[in-house]
């Protein structure tokens, strides 16, 4: 454990020696050898990259073959991918003939790619709009899951997220340096440390293969500048789900409540006094990178103003200074046609609460498995009926070998000592059809996390008919459980007692005010399709195209 430490602190040392030595040299000078380090790597590395090219044409002609070869009924969904999606451009006419047959490499930037969380769905998402625009496109995954191939990392995409890509033109590139964005590898300046080695990540990508359009989809800004210093001519798009570092984070160090993250009140004494100015430090250094990026894509009103707030003055000169929100995607088609939401099927919901998260510490199950308990101990307080006592289900997906685990196990062992283990039901890297099951059956949808992003999950159970009790903050509160105009779609709450008396609230509905929640819920999440996803996808990528 001390060798560990001992090697992560010197990592981080040498990279801030080397972030103080740089600037010593006239910053012209800087941005000339930087220029040609990245001349040498595209020159390196540009066999590699005429042999992925050369790979992936012959296994579209061989899939090109299987498909000729197959009945006209099997080929069907294969043909779709000659089709090209050109409605959403917005470049006119012209532009859309000249840029449809675009054949060039898209990296996506994504070490934890198979971690089958919301950002996952956007990437996979993202990688399917792209297929569809520029069918001879190469989508180029940078990522760190060795132990998956591109058959099986496929086919978990399928049954994670029931989404459908088209394999030849789907390359996965496997670093070999993903550890030095685990936050583990940094016990102290993990911030610093994480956003520096992953430029050792990227050196270690660029040298795999230099993409034609770089993307990050996984919140790595401090690569998209690399990739700018290094290779000025390669455009770089970012989809942010989460600042690194937002306002909120500074304001949550004063926080006297303990509710703002896991920082909160962290700003006392001399401690919290370094924590602080290392922070407004990174602030600004976050912010000078963010300056780099030529297009920004943001997944929701929370993350864009604070982005917007940290990158903004850098960003003044860029052609797209502004921040696009893009929503993140989600299924709400398939849900509203595989799920009923009327008076009749109102009988076949449960008094089951969903949770569906990935089981990590942000998460803040703990959070909700108190107020649980705290609801359940009222009702039972009152005499409720215990035939009809509510029942709790936590799904979300483990990385293996990882923190998870062990997070996990403390979650059911907080279940055993609350004595709500019997009425709890935990769910590990659920397919999608278990998901649909569950938000099939299940009466209120919760998410606890202080300032989620976003919410995809938030929007599932809006899409399913479920009554929503969010977090009021972030994502959920900004942009997904609002009042639209005629009527509340659901509740938000902070603290346990709220959550509580939410659930409590939410169950004691009459049964046409519950429809009538459920219905207003469906309707507003109509905003976050699948289908709205791509069209602006696809106009922000098509800027970098151009």
């Amino acid at each position: 454990m001390m060798l560990l430490i001992l090697k992560s602190v010197l990592t981080v040392l040498a990279l801030l020696a080397t972030c103080v030595l740089l600037p010593q040299l006239p910053l012209s000078l800087l941005r000339l050898v930087l220029r040609g380090v990245g001349w040498l790597v595209q020159k390196r590395t540009r066999s590699r990259r005429e042999y992925i090219i050369s790979r992936v044409r012959a296994d579209e002609e061989e899939h090109a073959t299987r498909t000729k070869a197959a009945s006209a009924t099997n080929s069907g969904d294969e043909e779709d991918w000659e089709k090209v999606d050109t409605s959403s451009s917005s470049s006119g006419t012209a532009g859309i003939n000249r840029n449809e047959e675009w054949d060039g490499i898209i990296g996506f930037f994504h070490p934890f790619c198979n971690a089958g969380g919301g950002g996952e769905r956007v990437l996979w998402e993202a990688v399917r709009a792209t297929q569809k625009r520029w069918p001879k496109a190469i989508c180029a995954i940078y990522t760190g899951d060795h132990e998956v191939n591109k058959a099986a990392m496929l086919e978990r995409v399928q049954h994670r997220f029931n989404i459908t890509l088209h394999s030849p033109t789907v390359v996965l590139l496997y670093l070999t340096t993903r550890k030095y964005v685990v936050s583990s590898m940094y016990p102290y300046m993990t911030l610093l440390g994480q956003s520096l080695g992953s430029l050792i990540v990227a050196w270690d990508a660029f040298n795999l293969l230099v993409p034609d359009i770089f993307v990050d989809t996984m919140g790595y800004a401090f690569t998209l500048a690399f990739s700018k210093l290094l290779f000025p001519s390669v455009p770089t798009a970012a989809y942010v789900h989460y600042p690194t570092i937002s306002t909120d984070m500074l304001q949550s160090l004063d926080d006297q409540t303990g509710l703002q993250g896991v920082n909160s009140g962290a700003g006392k004494g001399l401690k919290g006094q370094i924590k602080r100015k290392y922070w407004i430090a990174f602030a600004k250094l976050y912010g000078w990178v963010g300056g780099h990026v030529d297009v920004v894509m943001c997944n929701s009103s929370w993350t864009s103003a604070h982005i917007r707030t940290i990158w903004g003055p850098s960003r003044q000169t860029n052609p797209h200074k502004d921040p696009t929100v893009i929503f993140p995607p989600t299924a709400v088609s398939e849900l509203e046609s595989t799920i009923t939401v009327s008076p009749e099927t109102e009988r076949t919901r449960q008094p089951l609460i969903l949770y569906i998260a990935q089981f990590r510490p942000e998460k803040n199950h703990p959070l909700l498995l108190r107020s649980f308990a705290r609801f359940l101990q009222e009702r039972r307080n009152q005499n409720a009926d215990p035939e009809t006592e509510p029942k709790l289900v936590l799904i979300g997906s483990v990385r293996h070998a990882s923190p998870d685990e062990t997070h996990i196990y403390n979650l059911r062992l907080l279940a055993h000592e609350l004595r709500i283990r019997d009425q709890t039901t935990f769910i590990c890297d659920a397919s999608w059809p278990t998901i649909l099951e569950h938000l099939a059956t299940a009466s209120i949808g919760v998410n606890a996390m202080w300032n989620e992003h976003f919410g995809i999950c938030v929007v599932e159970y809006q899409a399913a008919g479920l009554i929503s009790v969010v977090h009021d903050s972030g994502g959920p509160r900004e942009d997904i459980v609002i009042d639209l105009g005629d009527g509340a779609t659901g509740f938000r709450a902070s603290t346990e007692e709220q959550f509580a008396a939410s659930f409590e609230a939410a169950l004691a509905l009459p049964v046409e005010e519950k429809v009538a929640m459920r219905l207003r819920a469906r309707k507003s999440a109509l905003r976050f399709t699948e289908e709205e996803f791509h069209a602006k996808w696809i106009e922000e990528i098509g800027k970098l195209v151009r």
